[in-house]
């Protein structure tokens, strides 16, 4: 029998505190071992109380989450999840959190619990559970942050065919943020398609994420807007809350839209709304990505990529934050390449 889940919970609020606590423990495999009010008393209690995975607010006094973060990642590394406010400067905050070392992250605004507490704690769980069961390596911080230098990737064709694309479609959820970080800045410059992504996330996120990304990359990176056209060289990244669209507008201009509909998806935006698109556009002509994330998502999408004859990349186990949306690629078949993250960007370039 597995030995229970063992949580610390780090908020300096109270309400909070309470609330994560009875969501977690709502799973008899997880248990909340013990909680802090505040940076410096969790970095005390972590040595006492060995958790296997940690809780942590971002905003707290005396010292806040990226300061005992920096300190957890260098001195006692293990998986932290953040918990961040659904706002701008929340996301800037998460994003700075992430590339420090935490896994992933959860949204405050847990006292909008509602109708939603039930999928808001299924996932909460869900997370911790998959997380903390994986045997993570840790980067020191100082590590992670050093600046990308784009190598020189040789292009070795893995196949006879001739065939080339015309656009990359990537796919991603939890751990996803640290996973683009890694392959789109080794991309060149004069990348010959264009390419759009689906990144599960908050809305609010989406903005500095991608503008954080575009300063990492060669390539050009935005959050998509109405009337954006696909071109070479600039990554399309959905915004939070709406489905992206690949559409033919003109023979040679192809575009995107954005949409609600279907309003019945898991996600919203989804990566099968929007690798089915890229099927139906770009028949035979397509790359499919499948990177670290939960669940499915883009398992109808890559299945229909490879039925037109389009490539597709998944992500493998061993570098994966969470292996679920490439295993369902996996396990059903669909991968043409099952590649570890440090070898995706080469790979997207043999096939382009």
């Amino acid at each position: 029998m597995l030995q229970p889940i063992k949580v610390l919970i780090v908020d300096d609020s109270a309400f909070m505190r309470k609330a994560l606590a009875t969501m977690i423990q709502a799973d008899s495999e997880i248990q909340v071992i013990g909680t802090a009010r505040d940076g410096m008393e969790g970095i005390e209690k972590i040595p006492q109380l060995k958790p296997d995975i940690v809780t942590l607010d971002i905003e707290m006094p005396r010292m806040n989450g990226l300061e005992a973060l920096k300190i957890i990642m260098e001195k006692m590394p293990l998986p932290v999840l953040m918990v961040s406010s659904l706002t701008e400067d929340g996301a800037k905050a998460t994003l700075d959190a992430l590339s420090l070392g935490a896994i992933d992250f959860i949204p405050k605004d847990l006292h909008d619990l509602s109708l939603n507490i039930v999928k808001i704690r299924d996932n909460l769980i869900e997370k911790i559970k998959t997380i903390a069961r994986k045997k993570h390596k840790f980067k020191p911080p100082s590590e992670i942050q050093k600046k990308v230098v784009t190598p020189i990737i040789p292009r070795v064709s893995w196949t006879q065919s001739t065939r080339k694309a015309n656009i990359v479609a990537i796919g991603t959820s939890t751990g996803g943020p640290k996973a683009l970080q890694e392959v789109l800045p080794l991309l060149p410059k004069d990348f010959p398609v264009g390419g759009v992504i689906v990144q599960h996330m908050p809305p609010a996120f989406i903005g500095p994420f991608a503008q954080r990304l575009n300063q990492l990359s060669q390539v050009e990176v935005k959050e998509a807007a109405a009337g954006d056209i696909i071109k070479p060289g600039l990554f399309l990244i959905a915004p939070g809350g709406y489905h992206m669209h690949v559409v033919r507008r003109k023979p040679t201009e192809v575009g995107i839209e954005l949409s609600k509909e279907p309003s019945n998806t898991l996600h919203r935006p989804s990566v099968d709304e929007m690798m089915l698109s890229v099927a139906k556009v770009f028949p035979g002509n397509s790359i499919g990505v499948i990177l670290t994330g939960m669940g499915q998502d883009g398992l109808e999408g890559i299945r229909a990529i490879k039925a037109v004859n389009g490539r597709t990349i998944a992500e493998a186990e061993s570098t994966c934050i969470v292996y679920g949306m490439p295993r369902a690629i996996v396990d059903n078949g669909l991968a043409d390449k099952i590649t570890p993250l440090p070898q995706v960007a080469g790979e997207i370039l043999n096939m382009v």
